[in-house]
This record gives structure tokens, sequence and C-alpha cells, in this order.
């Protein structure tokens, strides 16, 4: 059996590592059951989340079975946010490629390179997870199925030639030998090339009380100093960085080998300076976002178990990961949530993982609308809002867990 903890920060080394919220064993966040199994056991790990002291970053052992991404049922198509972003990070690495091939390694179902590939730009996916893979190659990407290493770099390079571009969306959060991703990237990357790094900003995650970020899937929530320090560790050199809202708050982070560095952007430096002004390598920052997230599991029992007495109907929005964290560290089940709606079709039909909530099709909302609707994919309400104004206005009511829990009015 895995560690259930670590010893040394995966990014930068240190051994100043504090377990500031265990939050109990959790099946893997993205471990959705089928309705004839829901009598077999569900693996499941302790999620003890620790933080660096020395650059910031929170994490957490891997404990997932091995091959668990090669079938994975989160896709990003499914929430049109993500398609205007997409589009626009498709145009951000066509523009620093120039003609030269893009690499985009967590490819999912090839929605940013489809965008790419509309803009003229050479590209190829990496992903291990073959029923992804099948729906990029629809949209007209193709696909690497494997996960990357620095054997599977020197395969594509001899295949492909070096990348101009290599980004990852949301994936380098997943990976655990950090440091071994790092040395692909270079053994793929062309000297002067780019490596364009997206993941929610660790700085936001504390600052928003985003503990549900955590789960066995996410080994890591990325500081930039971690980032920075990662970077140096392997020869590489973050030189610029830009936020942008997605998941709830995120950074573009653009690295180069060390040799074709310049020196990092103000934008840099002055994201930095926000990392340490919040406390980032505080103990007392991470005992104070522990406590958070117990008074927010609190506060958000009572106003379900207050709306249940009175005889409301609650159902929940989105079966996210995220969710899946909150609903288990906060023993939320089906006697609460009649059931969850959730507009990936992977999902639909299955269960929760853990506790068993049902999902299915939005569509159900407008047969049987609930009273309530805790909206478990919050980094997407705006959105949400808007598709669901029907709802709203013949008397339905949001329930946002994040960043404190409340009705919203």
């Amino acid at each position: 059996m895995r560690p259930s903890t670590m010893t040394h920060c995966r990014a930068c080394g240190s051994d100043r590592m504090f377990l500031f919220l265990p939050m109990g064993d959790h099946p893997p966040a993205n471990m959705f059951v089928r309705p004839e199994q829901a009598d077999q056991p569900q693996p499941a790990f302790p999620l003890n989340t620790q933080a660096c002291l020395d650059c910031g970053m929170i994490q957490v052992a891997d404990q997932i079975p091995d091959g668990f991404f090669r079938h994975y049922l989160y896709i990003p198509s499914g929430a049109a946010t993500m398609h205007g972003h997409f589009e626009g990070l498709a145009g951000v690495l066509a523009d620093r490629a120039d003609g030269g091939l893009i690499v985009d390694i967590g490819c999912n179902d090839g929605l940013m390179l489809g965008f790419a590939n509309r803009m003229g730009a050479k590209t190829l996916g990496i992903d291990p997870a073959a029923n992804l893979a099948e729906k990029a190659a629809q949209n007209g990407v193709e696909v690497h199925v494997a996960y990357f290493s620095p054997e599977t770099a020197g395969e594509v390079r001899a295949k492909h030639g070096p990348a101009q571009v290599i980004s990852t969306t949301n994936t380098l959060n997943h990976i655990g030998d950090l440091v071994g991703f790092v040395d692909g990237i270079k053994r793929l990357l062309a000297d002067d090339g780019w490596f364009v790094i997206e993941v929610p900003w660790g700085r936001e995650i504390v600052a928003t009380n985003q503990f549900d970020n955590v789960y066995h899937e996410h080994l890591s929530e990325m500081s930039l100093r971690s980032l920075v320090k990662l970077a140096e560790r392997t020869g590489m050199a973050v030189v610029d960085v830009t936020r942008h809202p997605v998941h709830g708050g995120s950074m573009r982070v653009f690295i180069r080998k060390a040799e074709a560095a310049g020196p990092p952007s103000a934008e840099v430096v002055r994201m930095l300076a926000e990392e340490d002004a919040a406390g980032m390598n505080d103990q007392a920052t991470f005992e104070s976002f522990a406590a958070r997230a117990h008074d927010i599991g609190e506060a958000l029992r009572k106003i379900l178990a207050d709306l249940k007495a009175e005889g409301a109907t609650i159902a929940g929005y989105g079966a996210p990961a995220k969710g899946n964290t909150l609903l288990n560290f906060f023993d939320i089940g089906p006697e609460t949530l009649d059931y969850l709606v959730d507009r990936n079709p992977l999902k639909q039909g299955l269960l929760s993982p853990g506790k068993q909530i049902p999902i299915h099709d939005p569509a159900v909302l407008a047969d049987d609308p609930p009273d309530y609707l805790l909206v478990l994919a919050w980094n997407f309400f705006d959105e949400i809002r808007g598709q669901l104004s029907a709802y709203e206005a013949d008397g339905g009511r949001f329930i946002l867990p994040l960043p404190y829990p409340h009705i919203v009015i």
C-alpha cells in the first residue's frame, strides 16, 4: 500500500511538509459507480492535504491505482465557458509556435487542439485515455495514446520532430513525478521552444476556500513559486505568467529552457510578491484555511438540514471531482440530495463516488424541478444560472457552497 503522506515536496524537494487538512478516506473523485455495482466495495484512500512551507504548493500523496487515467470521464467540452477559453489559448499557442509543432499533453477530447487546427496550426495530442482519444479523432485531432514520460517524449520526437510549443492544461496537477515529467518536456521541446502550463492558482485556492480542489487525482495545487522552483531544479526558467478566471482563478505559466530564457516578466515578480503577502509559506495560513473548511461544512450542513426540515426538495447541479470531495468530506448523500445532474453524457446513469447519488441529464429539471439546487460545479455558476433562467423564474433557488455557503438571492 502506498504511503498516505509525503516526506518531501514533489516540486522543490523540500522536507518542510505540513499536514493541515486530513479529510478521511475518499474514493478517487472520478471513479463513478455503475448502478449494478452499487453493492460492491469501492476502493478508498486517505486524503491527507499537505503544504510545502518552502514553495507554498498544496499536495497529496499519489495513491491512484495504476492505469486509472486510461478510461477517464472528465471532458471540458460540456462547459461553454471552456470553449471560449480554449479558443483563446489556441491562438496564444499558435502565435508562439509560428508554424512549428504544438503538442498538448493531456489533450482530453481535443477541444483546444481542434481550435488550433482551425487556425492552421500543426498539432499533436498526447493522452492515456483511449476513450477520449477516439472523441478527439472525431474532431480531427491526432492523439498519441500514452502516459507522458521521457520515453514517450523520445518516441514522439523521433516520429514528429521537436515541439515548438508544449502545452498542458489542468494536467500537471495530476502528475506524481514532476521532475521526470519536466525531463520529458526538455527531451521533446525545441531549444528555443515554449512550455505552457495552465493550472488553478494556489493563492486563489487558499483565498477563496477551495478545499474541494484537492482530490486524489489532483496531486498538486500549484503556487507560482512552486513552478519557479521546479523549473530551476530541472534546467528551465519561468519567464511569464497571465491570470485567468476559469476554475476559480487560474494561471498560465510560460517556461523555457534556461539557456533560451530571458529575465522574468513584471507579472511574474508581482504574483510572487502576492503569494508572499498571502503567507503561502506560513504554517498559520494553512491552519486558518483548514479551520475555514470545517466551518464551511458546518454551515452548509445546517442550511441543507433546515431546508429538509421545512420539506424542501434538493438536488445537486454538476458531478465534478471537486463536488465529490465536498460531498464525501461533509458526509452529504442521497438522504439530502435526491439526485445530481450533469451535462457530461459519460457520467449520466452512474452513481457518484462514495455517496452513490444518482446522476441524470439536466433535462430532468424541467420535468420535476427541485426547490433548491446545490451547485457543486460552482466555478461555472454564471453559465449554469443562464442555462436555468426558467428554473429560477419559476421559483427555483441555488445554493452556493463556496467561498462560504449561501442561498443565492
